[in-house]
């Protein structure tokens, strides 16, 4: 109940924000890696090309994090790396589509 209770500001804060139109989907992000963003609700809170809630994508990708690391850090984040951003709650996406995840986000440029 008190873990709850440590996100209540974080779920109220995130309640304030109005979700922003949806743009037409990045022909940059294959089919397959847009299908897993959607499906974990990463896209909600991070875009290719616009900062939303989360930094955007190519901020991430220019961290220079490797595949592991990026695993590493959805399961368990460090909001030190990303000052200035709303804390993310760690994510439990399956491993395998996270490393797919993972994968696009160190081959982009």
């Amino acid at each position: 109940m008190t873990k709850l209770l440590a996100f209540l500001p974080l779920l109220i804060l995130l309640a304030a924000f109005k979700p922003a139109e949806q743009p037409a989907k990045d022909p940059t992000i294959p089919t397959d890696v847009q299908a897993l963003l959607d499906k974990y609700g990463c896209a909600a809170c991070h875009a290719l090309s616009r900062k939303l809630v989360g930094p955007m994508w190519t901020d991430v990708a220019a961290k220079k994090y490797s595949a592991k690391r990026i695993a590493q850090l959805v399961a368990k984040p460090e909001p030190s790396n990303w000052p200035g951003y709303v804390p993310m709650v760690a994510q439990n996406v399956p491993k395998e589509d996270l490393n797919k995840i993972a994968k696009w986000l160190v081959n982009l440029k």
